[in-house]
Parts: C-alpha cells; sequence; structure tokens
C-alpha cells in the first residue's frame, strides 16, 4: 500500500484532505502539523510520497525542501498553497518539489499527481538498476544452443506467476536470469527487489525480509519495509537460499504458504502478492535429503526450474562476451575502445573458466586492457594463469552431463566461430581454411547456428 505523508498546520483540513485521499486513492495516510515534525516522520516511517504545505509557522515547506536535500531524502514532494501565490509554487520545485497544487483543487487531480510522483520516482529507481546492470558482465548475451535453450525455458516460464529456482554455478548469471524472468512477466512494471540470502547476517534475516516497527529491537530507529513489502506485486529475488539457517528457513516457508508478513514488532499481517524466484550454486535436492534445507521449501520454491549454463558448456558465446566487455570496460575506464587479436581469442576460448565463469572473464578483459598499451589486445596480454591452464585443455564438456548432439553443436560452433576471428570475418577466406565448397556452404552453416558478427 501507498503511504502518503500529509503536512499542513491546518489540522481540520488535513484530516479532511487526508479522509479524501484514504478514500479515493486507497492511501495509507499520516498527518503532521509541522516541518519539523515531517521530517521526523520520515526518518521513522517508510513514506512514498510528501504532500507539503509551503506556509507553516517555524520551519516552513521551503525548509523541509532543503532539509530533505541536505538529508539526500528522495521522497517526491507535491507542495500546496491556499495563497494562490504561484511564484512560491515554482521556487518550490526549484527546490526540488515534484510539483504544486491548489488547495482548492478537486481531490481527484491531487490523486492523480501523487500517482505520477510516485511513478516517476519508481521509474526513476528502475532506471538506476537497468544502467548498473547494463553496463555490468551480461552473462545472457550469446546464441550457442545452452543459451539459446536457456532462453527458451525464460519465456516459457515468464508468464506463469509461480515460483522459479534457478541452478547454475556461481558467477554464471543467475540475477540477470532472474531479471530477465522479471522482465517478460506481467509484473514486469512492477519492483523487482533482490536480497543475497548469504550475506544477511543470522540476527537480520527478519528484519530484511519481513520488515520492522521502530523500536522493534535495539538500533530499529526506523519503521522500515521487508523485501517482501517492497517487492509489492513484483519479484522477490532471492540469491543464495541454500545459506538460510534452519530457523529462518521455517519462517520463509510460513510466509510463502500465508501469502502475508509480521513486521516485527508489530502484529498486523501485510498481504504480499511477490512472485518469489530462487537461486542457489547447491543441489537443494541433495541438502534436503541430508537434513540442512527443509524439503517442504524445497518444492515450494522448485515449481519451475531453470538451469544456467556454464561458461565451459558455451565457449562459442565467448568472443560475443568479450566485445561486450571490451566496449563497456573501455568506457568506463575513459578509454579507446580496443579489440582483441584471434590469437588472444583462441587462448580465451580453450579456458574452462572453472573459477567463476562470466564473472572471472569480465576480470580477465580489465586486467587486459590494463596489461595492453595499444589498441589491439595480444594473446601475450592474456592473464598467466589462464594461458598456462588453457594449453591441452580437453574438449568442452569432456566431463559433464550433456548429450551427443548437444556436444557436437557447441563444437561445431565453437570452430565456425574461432575460424571467423582468425579470418576477421571474411567469409571466402574462412570457408576455404575450413574446406567447405564455397562461401553459400559456410553461411548455410552460421545461419544454423546463428552465427553473426553483429
Amino acid at each position: 500500500m501507498t503511504t502518503i505523508l500529509l503536512c499542513d498546520d491546518n489540522a481540520p483540513l488535513a484530516e479532511q484532505y487526508a479522509y479524501d485521499l484514504r478514500r479515493l486513492g486507497g492511501y495509507d495516510v499520516l498527518t503532521v502539523a509541522s516541518g519539523a515534525l515531517a521530517l521526523e516522520t520520515m526518518a521513522t516511517e517508510s513514506v512514498d510520497c510528501v504532500v507539503l504545505d509551503l506556509e507553516m509557522p517555524g520551519l516552513d515547506g521551503f525548509g523541509v525542501l532543503r532539509a530533505m536535500r541536505g538529508r539526500s531524502i528522495e521522497t517526491p514532494v507535491i507542495v500546496y498553497t491556499g495563497t494562490g501565490n504561484f511564484d512560491r509554487c515554482v521556487h518550490a520545485i526549484k527546490e526540488g518539489a515534484y510539483s504544486f497544487i491548489d488547495k482548492a483543487e478537486p481531490v481527484e487531480r491531487v490523486v492523480r499527481e501523487i500517482e505520477n510522483a510516485v511513478e516517476r520516482r519508481r521509474i526513476l529507481d528502475e532506471v538506476a538498476v537497468l544502467r548498473r546492470y547494463a553496463a555490468d558482465e551480461s552473462a545472457l548475451l550469446g546464441a550457442s544452443p545452452a543459451m539459446r535453450a536457456l532462453k527458451d525455458a525464460i519465456a516459457r516460464v515468464a508468464p506463469v506467476p509461480s515460483a522459479v529456482l534457478i541452478l547454475g554455478d556461481s558467477g554464471s548469471g543467475k540475477e540477470l536470469v532472474a531479471r530477465d524472468v522479471h522482465r517478460l512477466s506481467a509484473g514486469a512494471r512492477e519492483p523487482f527487489v533482490a536480497v543475497n540470502c548469504a550475506s544477511l547476517p543470522e540476527q537480520l534475516v527478519e528484519s530484511e525480509l519481513f520488515g520492522h516497527e521502530r523500536g522493534a529491537f535495539t538500533g530499529a530507529a526506523t519503521t522500515r519495509k521487508g523485501a517482501f513489502e517492497s517487492a509489492g506485486r513484483g519479484t522477490l529475488f532471492l540469491d543464495e537460499i541454500g545459506e538460510l539457517s534452519a530457523p529462518a528457513q521455517a519462517k520463509l516457508l510460513r510466509v510463502l504458504e500465508e501469502r502475508t508478513v509480521t513486521r516485527l514488532g508489530s502484529n498486523r499481517p501485510v498481504p504480499v502478492p511477490a512472485r518469489v524466484i530462487a537461486a542457489t550454486n547447491r543441489d537443494l535436492d541433495v541438502e534436503a535429503r541430508e537434513g540442512r534445507f527443509r524439503r517442504d521449501l524445497f518444492f515450494r520454491i522448485n515449481v519451475h526450474t531453470l538451469h544456467v549454463p556454464p561458461l565451459r558448456d558455451r565457449l562459442s558465446d565467448v568472443p560475443e562476451l568479450v566485445a561486450h566487455l571490451l566496449s563497456v570496460t573501455c568506457e568506463r575506464f575513459g578509454f579507446r575502445v580496443k579489440r582483441v587479436s584471434p590469437e588472444a581469442l583462441g587462448v580465451l576460448m580453450a579456458y574452462d573458466w572453472h573459477l567463476n565463469n562470466v564473472r572471472e572473464l569480465r576480470n580477465a578483459v580489465e586486467r587486459m586492457i590494463i596489461a595492453s598499451d595499444g589498441d589491439v589486445i595480444g594473446s601475450e596480454h592474456v592473464p598467466s594463469e589462464i594461458r598456462d591452464e588453457a594449453v591441452g585443455r580437453a574438449p568442452s564438456g569432456a566431463g559433464g552431463a550433456k548429450t551427443f548432439v548437444e556436444l557436437k553443436a557447441e563444437a561445431e560452433r565453437q570452430i565456425i566461430v574461432a575460424a571467423l576471428e582468425r579470418h576477421e570475418w571474411h567469409i571466402t577466406r574462412t570457408a576455404q581454411d575450413l574446406g567447405l565448397a564455397d562461401h553459400a556452404s559456410l553461411l548455410k552453416i552460421m545461419r544454423r547456428h546463428r552465427i553473426s558478427r553483429d
């Protein structure tokens, strides 16, 4: 539920406004009579939007706006006035307010302004997150058979609002898969909230997931929504769920069964309709059989399963990943974009990336950029431990559980991509090098494997 803070020293008017906002907008409305109380409330309550009177004794609306900016409080503010002096409202916009209204205007318009302000704040938060992830290692790049199978599975699962369990090695891109499921779901415009269960201190698990009231425990100076509430009707991503302790697993199971949470220090249950996506690099079936993970919780989160392939099973995607990582890393460093020589790409494609998958590749690319002085990154710039292990490496997937057809398709794709890189994507020369009849034969194979320089 959206929480509105209404700040006005005219108590009767404030109460009437609050009543109308609750009736027409369905909001939870808090009212205060001074600027000082408004700031105190924002420090102790989770507020989604502020409706602020400009003309108040003591700390007026302008003082509140300046204090919010000084404290980096980004809650949207709508100022309203009964004096008709809109020059002051324009000045309030310059001080950071989202918009302004007249107290005589219909409450329906106020509701629309609040909805617009809350939506704008949500979009700004979402854009910030998307920018961060767009510039990251983007583990979902690639058109290898393994990645095509994963993307097809995501497209099938995303529209169904059931729980999803994502399995994959560390660094393989499980959170990016979860974000893709969210992006393709019916709740794509709702929040996506990610929680790393492995990093949660045992004493704060309940607070982080379910929220707490002010004074619920030592150090709880403000009321705080938990991850379930923050996700709303969107998606809650529980990364490394296998790291949760037994008591935390029991509490999580109850929330998933009842679809409500109760904040610490409160006895009021709050509905939580968010879709839950969990991820782990553990075998939870084995963990459940050996008593380290609750079997009933395992069945609750394992409605749909997505397997993220490790990079060693899709080495033909390495050139595309390297090109992306080169571009974003050089831009971040302020460097002119470099290119990787075919010899260096050959070394990178001969390594199995067993330590940390795409995250390990990202770190290697960053080191190669720093190590090379010119515009071309050669094999001598590849980190020595990767060069040493790449020599004499077993064929891709040799020890995996992939089928013969899958292994053959990936091996063929690797051969074609590596040959294209060696000949700078000159189709005729590549076809001749591979002993094919003509360039049309190579183009046919490229279409089958969805290989293109773009």
